[in-house]
């Protein structure tokens, strides 16, 4: 408002001059004094202080011109017969008004907005220690279960915690308490943050959500105020859901690397476990957490009275796969031909988010080829595109490149059909994806939630199937192979290692040695001796080399099998599964 005040003023004051200074001249000074001393000007008006001049010709012409503040002699002498008229300008009060009180008004309105600008930074200041929680209230919690497909398990564990918000009286008559903390553990995109909504929007309360980089600052002691001030702010909400996104950020194990008890993350764990014990069951508040790290979290955090509840959210299997395909298609135009339980199928390990993923990528492929509806072929490129990579259109391989791909890729491809525990051959192609000049895709049959042996070393097989034809074939190896060997070394590791799948080592079970952020055993990389190092990578080395016998010896007997795979590949350069399987099995008839 004062500005506009201030336009105003500044308007009214300059308006008479633009409005002067707007008339354009009839002609200059120099030519009015021309025409002057010529007899052609019958008689002006000059005005004082201004110099504007008007008047009319001798012809009745009216004129107007600007010349000097003030009439000197000469100009008067040349002026002579010429009937002259003199006037002062008139004072314009506002304008001399707001000479005297512009500048000091500028300068008032300046220390105002200086003192406001200190106020508010002085503010931000002080309101540092402030949670930064996102607050919804029980009318904007609009998430229901029904919005959260499949994990109907999920959903029945924390169910309770929504009865209890709704009609805590039941539990308090049976004497029962709810857990004051939930942990909700699963991978990335498995939909924890959704469930933790649902719940509030089910129970109709109100949701303050926050994450565990929320509370962290360059400054000490800021996470521990945060935390208060969440918790102090949940309790007047009550009912109230407090969720705390990605926990392990501050709450992993207390002594952790070489920061010592004053580290700001400690501190600001340690008033998290204070204000978890300090508020009573009855005062409904609930802490629902996710993590997908629950194993560097400190025990004090897990312990009963805090967070005592742990619900693991795991990847949706194929039935769970199915209903959130449908989710994120309820507002995608479908061709009739897409049958979403065959995309659940050939999708198993993908979560919530990677599905949601597939879908848009599939509506991306549909309009870069001018279709106005997304087709099964469409769901086959964006599932390759995510699984196998972007093509390289870009790259351009050799003959001798070219050829070597296709017998790499064959090899994989012949032993993935041939082997009776390996997962069946999808497609295999030679065009390059991603970082691989080529990529046997394999898809299993079934959701696994174990392996047996038998699989792992029929895995271990078929990586070593692209190495096993190279030499085959040409009798030398290449790098192509690089990927593979670390796939088939991490693999047969942890069979020696982990899994107690090593005769010589029998049933025990050693790790990599603990990380050092967690601070436990700094100094001691192993807990093992030398001598069973050494056993243990004997034995790696015997389950990788009896892998590779075996891939060379299947690729022998198969050799009519790997040249046809190959030669089809460098014809089509991309083949799927039904094609590999017909021409191994068509070659085992042939001399």
């Amino acid at each position: 408002m004062p500005w506009v005040v201030l336009v105003l003023l500044l308007g009214v004051a300059l308006l008479p001059r633009l409005a002067s200074n707007g008339t354009r001249d009839t002609f200059d000074y120099s030519t009015f004094l021309t025409r002057a001393t010529a007899g052609d000007v019958a008689d002006i008006t000059f005005t004082n202080g201004t110099g504007h001049i008007a008047g009319h010709l001798a012809d009745g012409t009216v004129f107007r011109t600007s010349g000097p503040d003030t009439l000197s002699s000469t100009d008067l002498a040349m002026l002579r017969g010429v009937n002259v008229r003199f006037r002062h300008a008139g004072r314009n009060a506002v304008a001399d008004l707001l000479g005297a009180v512009l500048p000091l008004a500028l300068l008032i309105l300046f220390l105002v907005w200086m003192s406001r600008r200190s106020q508010a930074q002085v503010g931000g200041i002080m309101s540092i220690g402030k949670t930064k929680a996102k607050a919804w209230s029980a009318e904007q919690s609009t998430t229901r279960f029904a919005d959260v497909a499949g994990y109907e398990g999920v959903k029945g564990e924390i169910a309770e915690v929504v009865d209890f918000l709704r009609h805590p009286e039941r539990f308090r008559e049976i004497g029962a308490t709810i857990p004051r903390g939930i942990l909700l553990v699963g991978p990335p995109g498995t939909g924890k943050t959704l469930l933790a909504r649902a719940v509030a929007g089910e129970a109709g309360v109100s949701f303050l959500s926050a994450t565990g980089s929320d509370f962290m600052e360059m400054f000490v002691g800021v996470g521990a105020s945060r935390v208060r001030d969440l918790f102090d702010t949940a309790r007047r909400q009550a009912p109230c859901i407090v969720f705390i996104d990605e926990i392990d950020s501050i709450g992993r194990k207390r002594g952790a690397g070489l920061g010592g008890g004053h580290d700001e993350r400690e501190q600001t764990l340690n008033q998290m476990l204070s204000e978890m014990d300090g508020f009573e069951p009855s005062a409904g508040v609930v802490v629902l957490a996710a993590t997908n790290r629950p194993d560097v979290l400190d025990p004090a955090l897990l312990r009963p009275g805090r967070f005592d509840r742990q619900i693991v959210v795991p990847l949706p299997d194929l039935d769970e796969r199915i209903p959130i395909l449908r989710v994120h298609c309820a507002d995608k135009r479908l061709a009739p031909e897409v049958d979403l339980p065959t995309i659940a199928r050939s999708t198993p390990g993908m979560s919530g988010a990677d599905l949601a993923n597939l879908v848009n990528e599939a509506a991306l492929a549909a309009v870069r080829r001018g279709a106005d509806m997304i087709g099964t072929r469409d769901f086959e490129t964006a599932r390759d595109r995510i699984v196998m990579g972007q093509t390289r259109e870009s790259l351009v391989l050799s003959d001798s490149e070219r050829a070597t791909t296709a017998f790499h890729e064959a090899g994989h491809a012949v032993l993935a059909h041939v082997l009776e525990h390996a997962d069946p051959v999808h497609k295999v192609t030679i065009i390059p994806r991603g970082m691989a000049l080529g990529v046997t895709m394999q898809l299993p049959v079934e959701d696994r939630h174990s392996y047996s042996e038998a699989f792992v070393l029929d895995r271990i097989c078929v990586a070593m199937g692209g190495r096993c034809a190279e030499k085959l074939v040409y009798g030398h190896l290449t790098t192509g192979a690089s990927n593979d060997l670390v796939t088939s070394t991490e693999l047969a590791r942890r069979m020696v290692r982990e899994w107690g799948m090593s005769d010589r080592l029998g049933p025990m079970a050693w790790g990599g040695g603990n990380q050092v952020f967690l601070g436990e055993d700094l100094l001691q990389t192993r807990d093992y001796a030398d001598a069973t190092s050494r056993l243990i990578d004997e034995e790696v080395a015997a389950v990788l080399r009896s892998q590779e016998t075996r891939a060379a010896g299947l690729l022998i007997e198969h050799r009519v099998g790997l040249d046809a795979v190959a030669n089809e590949l460098l014809e089509r350069e991309t083949i799927d599964g039904r094609d590999v399987a017909r021409l191994v099995d068509g070659s085992i008839s042939l001399p």
